[in-house]
């Protein structure tokens, strides 16, 4: 079995340091060290339920978004939001390093593990996971999630089953996303008392709020990059000469 290594340390200050290290299965990204632990009820799938869940708690008596907050919220129940901390990820392509803040690091862990969590709704940004991006800008998100989309069009395309173009698939999933980061939110607000997961929650989703709204606008703002492959040039090297 191929195995993808994360690992993410908060340095939170000179005494304290948390790691998160997680090794996912390189086919399904499903995560191999799972740890087993009593999960507390606000983990239970019909508490707060979102209502677009197509889940039933026949078969899913937890919610898969929030079992994997569990050890999130356990690790930075005491932990600040605005806190300065040093982070450090390290992927099987890049180890990057930033000092920020708690909210902003957490944030960025929790749009790693979302999409691995076993939700529906998240499991569309998989690909992205697979070429995590720790930290990233709002302007390399929807570089990265409309690259992702449009290919997943192409693979559509090959299985015979259609594709979309005009990103209006990719609005709605970040709609779902948006609906689901609210009623999370509200999960953890009647459960917990720690506050930097919840803020890391809401910062996430200001960038997936935005997404929805401006994706067409954003990649208006870079049309000008793709401009070589508007010219005739680009014609020529792609006419078929057979």
């Amino acid at each position: 079995m191929d195995i993808i290594e994360i690992c993410y340390r908060f340095k939170l200050d000179p005494h304290r340091q948390e790691i998160i290290a997680l090794q996912l299965d390189a086919q399904n990204l499903e995560i191999i060290n799972k740890t087993s632990r009593e999960l507390p009820p606000w983990t239970k799938l019909d508490f707060h339920k979102c209502p677009h869940c197509p889940l039933n708690s026949g078969s899913h008596p937890e919610c898969p978004i929030a079992v994997s907050l569990v050890d999130v919220v356990e690790r930075f129940d005491s932990v600040l939001s605005c806190d300065e901390i040093d982070l450090e990820v390290i992927t099987p392509d890049r180890k990057v390093s930033q000092r920020t803040t708690a909210q902003r690091g957490i944030s960025s862990l929790l749009g790693f593990l979302f999409p691995i969590s076993g939700c529906p709704h998240t499991a569309f940004f998989k690909p992205m996971v697979r070429f995590h991006l720790p930290m990233s800008t709002a302007e390399d998100t929807i570089f990265r999630a409309t690259g992702m989309f449009l290919l997943a069009q192409y693979f559509r395309l090959k299985e015979g089953q259609g594709g979309e173009f005009d990103f209006q698939g990719l609005t709605q999933i970040y709609n779902n996303l948006h609906l689901l980061n609210i009623h999370i939110t509200e999960r953890l607000r009647h459960s917990i008392e720690a506050e930097s997961p919840i803020n890391a929650i809401i910062l996430l989703d200001v960038f997936t709020h935005a997404l929805s709204m401006v994706i067409e606008d954003n990649l208006g703002k870079i049309r000008h990059l793709f401009t070589p492959y508007f010219s005739k040039f680009y014609d020529s090297c792609i006419k078929d000469e057979s």
